[in-house]
């Protein structure tokens, strides 16, 4: 099996690409997306709202900054910023991840728990989403690394992926 499930910050995964669940827009405010261009550089951000829009169900790939992956790919689970959205959203932005992944030659993808700060899916339902997605790819990767600093998260992503 290929998918695993770390507690951590994505921001300092090794990896070939993170995912940030986005909006269309590419604007990366809070959350996860606040971090990463925290961490990573405004020139992340820059990059993603040139590519903009990018609607739920698609994904665009930038360069990563100053973070230790090599790409960041910008899935939006959201077409405004702070949208609370149902859970279908996490499930087209996990599988537009995957697929422009593929297409990118990336072979280790780091992905958090999408959509469960300002979307507000809960944890359980969004774990279920993302691993269901992950296993119809998983022999396609090298790694597919669920990480989350939320123990809920973690949890609910090992249960989804043991069953």
């Amino acid at each position: 099996m290929s998918i695993f499930v770390r507690k951590g910050d994505l921001t300092q995964v090794v990896c070939d690409a993170i995912v940030n669940p986005a909006n269309s827009y590419g604007y990366m405010g809070g959350g996860v997306a606040g971090a990463i261009k925290r961490v990573g550089g405004r020139e992340i951000e820059s990059e993603a709202v040139a590519k903009a829009p990018i609607h739920v169900g698609e994904a665009v790939v930038t360069t990563s900054g100053s973070l230790p992956c090599k790409y960041v790919i910008h899935a939006p689970t959201m077409k405004e910023p702070a949208m609370k959205i149902p859970v279908e959203n996490v499930k087209l932005a996990t599988r537009a991840a995957l697929e422009l992944a593929l297409k990118t030659n990336i072979r280790s993808i780091a992905i958090p728990g999408m959509g469960t700060g300002v979307g507000r899916v809960p944890a359980d339902d969004a774990a279920k989403a993302i691993v269901s997605i992950a296993k119809e790819f998983e022999n396609k990767f090298d790694e597919i690394i669920l990480l989350d600093r939320n123990d809920e998260m973690i949890s609910s992503f090992e249960k989804y992926l043991n069953i």
